[in-house]
């Protein structure tokens, strides 16, 4: 099974961050592109009581569902994740409400991609505030989270809805979901 190993950390100045990756050796993959995700579960909740995800995703025009195992807890967020391309997201939505599976969370954000041969770094621009995402073996996360001058104490690895739900406490936001409509910021 695939472990996905990643940390992710606030970043203030997107350029500047965009800078020191291509002065650390990254390409750019994609350009920032719009992302919609949505997270389904079953009634009582019986995915997120076992710390799993269920994920429909749409980044640019291309679709993705992906599960997400139980994480376990350190320096780096690891897990099993399964993911495929899907080629019709309004039928797999469908078909997950289908099954009994309910929209539980949204969330959005502008992501640009970025990789150096060994794992991949993306930029994510949110209505909550501007994310990277350091993605690839531990030992080279830190190496390049050092090169782009992220600490240790930096680093973030909860997954968005509970950085979304820290987020409205502390703002008392009525906003349900991550959305920049629903955020009540301008989407690009």
């Amino acid at each position: 099974m695939p472990n996905e190993v990643e940390i992710k950390f606030r970043t203030e100045n997107l350029p500047a961050l965009a800078r020191a990756l291509r002065k650390a050796g990254f390409r750019q993959i994609t350009r920032s592109t719009h992302e919609m995700n949505v997270l389904y579960d079953l009634p009582g909740q019986k995915l997120r009581k076992r710390g799993e995800l269920l994920r429909l995703r749409k980044y640019g025009e291309t679709w993705s569902l992906t599960h997400k195992a139980k994480g376990k807890a350190g320096l780096h967020k690891v897990r099993v994740e399964l993911e495929t391309l899907v080629a019709n997201g309004p039928q797999m939505e469908a078909i997950l409400r289908a099954l009994g599976y309910k929209p539980t969370f949204r969330y959005e954000k502008f992501r640009a991609e970025w990789a150096d041969g060994t794992g991949h770094v993306v930029l994510d621009e949110t209505p909550i505030g501007n994310f990277g995402e350091i993605e690839g073996p531990p030992r080279w996360i830190d190496r390049t989270a050092r090169a782009l001058g992220i600490g240790r104490a930096d680093y973030i690895t909860e997954t968005y809805a509970p950085m979304f739900f820290a987020w409205k406490r502390r703002t008392r936001s009525k906003a349900t979901e991550m959305t920049f409509k629903a955020v009540g910021q301008k989407s690009r």
